[in-house]
């Protein structure tokens, strides 16, 4: 196993991410890899948690990759953060990302859960499973 392609995979999910036009309309540039202090946005992406798995053959090393990307909302109701899900969504499945380590094979939704949080805010836990392999 290698977990030597997660960086690039990160990187590629956020990159997809912020220059994804239907996205864009929808949270602007507010897209985290690491939530800032403070006062946050009404409406936000957030790259989340991530377990790897072996996917290693005799052709090569290789991993699954299991991760979050959250969706988080002061709106009153989940509209507003299921709309942006499905923005994301639409912007990963499948997407043509080109990593500056080893090679995507698929990326695909897995599941997804939504849930009110403390002080009403909303969140969307959209996790997506990566098949990757290594070049390196």
């Amino acid at each position: 196993m290698s977990y030597a392609v997660a960086a690039a995979l990160q990187a590629g999910v956020y990159q997809v991410l912020r220059d994804d036009p239907g996205v864009g309309d929808l949270v602007g540039n507010k897209i985290y890899d690491a939530v800032p202090k403070g006062r946050l946005p009404d409406l936000y992406i957030a790259l989340g948690p991530e377990k790897a798995l072996d996917a290693s053959d005799k052709t090569g090393r290789g991993a699954w990759h299991e991760f979050a990307v959250s969706v988080i909302s002061d709106d009153a109701g989940f509209q507003g953060a299921k709309e942006v899900s499905a923005a994301v969504c639409d912007a990963l499945i499948d997407a043509d990302m080109v990593l500056e380590r080893g090679r995507l094979v698929a990326l695909n939704f897995k599941r997804a859960q939504a849930q009110r949080e403390k002080a009403g805010r909303r969140r969307v836990d959209l996790i997506f499973r990566a098949r990757v392999e290594d070049d390196g």
